[in-house]
């Protein structure tokens, strides 16, 4: 079973902080990490790699300093590692983004299985995922909670919906972006440390790939972020004096004034 895992390294942090001159993420001084949900993607291909046999590939796209996510999936025991890196690919929108990654995956070859993270933390689209696969033309599952059945053809899994799930069987190849409850990350190992410290990544720029270099970075991102800001945080609270009874009748007076209650 050859897997292929998308993973993004994000900033550790909910203060970010943004340049209101360009509508980025100032990263700068903020320790990054692999995007939690990711951790989980990289888990379920270990775990179906260790039951069928087979290899584990994590890819990212990024500037160099992915390299180091990079390294901390080898020390969680997965085969191969890619960073796909290069200006060109800069200001990508999610687009965009899901068309490179899909050109790796072609690059890298057969593949059974790409696994991602439900989102990143950092943006929130939940598009990267579905976007590699209908840019590959395989089928895909969202928000993946458990596998039931895995076999060299097919997958079964259990999809979360809202006040439930549902169970989905999909043709392999395809591509799964799974939620936090699916497993609990292992720890790194003193052997994949050691592998981690030694390794070499490899980096793929734009010229490694058979693209359309009017797809790729700002060129092939139709999304334009026009206006970005931090949302105020007004909290305004009432203190309600005397009887208990006294209390809960100006909070009921409170509902009916603003139609919460009739």
């Amino acid at each position: 079973m050859n897997i292929v895992v998308c993973i993004k390294q994000v900033p550790d942090t909910t203060d970010v902080k943004i340049d209101k001159k360009n509508n980025t993420l100032i990263r700068s001084g903020v320790k990054s990490i692999i995007n939690p949900y990711d951790v989980h993607a990289i888990e379920t291909g270990l775990q179906i790699r260790d039951e069928l046999g087979g290899k584990v590939t994590v890819i990212s796209m990024g500037p160099p300093q992915v390299k180091e996510s990079l390294k901390e999936a080898v020390s969680l025991g997965v085969d191969e590692v890619v960073l796909i890196s290069d200006r060109a690919f800069a200001g990508a929108d999610t687009l965009a983004t899901s068309y490179t990654l899909a050109k790796t995956i072609e690059k890298i070859g057969e593949v059974d299985l790409i696994l991602c993270g439900k989102q990143a933390i950092d943006g929130d689209t939940a598009q990267v995922g579905p976007g590699i696969a209908e840019h590959l033309a395989i089928p895909h599952c969202t928000y993946i909670k458990n596998i039931t059945e895995i076999t060299e053809k097919s997958i079964t899994v259990q999809r979360k919906i809202e006040g439930g799930f549902e169970i989905v069987k999909l043709q392999l190849p395809a591509l799964l972006t799974v939620n936090k409850e699916i497993n609990e990350p292992r720890l790194p190992s003193i052997r994949g440390i050691l592998k981690a410290k030694e390794i070499d990544v490899p980096v793929w720029t734009a010229n490694d790939l058979v693209l359309d270099k009017a797809a790729i970075g700002l060129d092939g991102s139709p999304t334009q972020v026009v206006s970005i800001a931090t949302p105020e945080i007004n909290i305004k609270g009432d203190i309600f004096k005397g009887t208990p009874e006294e209390q809960v009748n100006n909070l009921v007076k409170i509902f009916c004034e603003q139609q919460i209650l009739g």
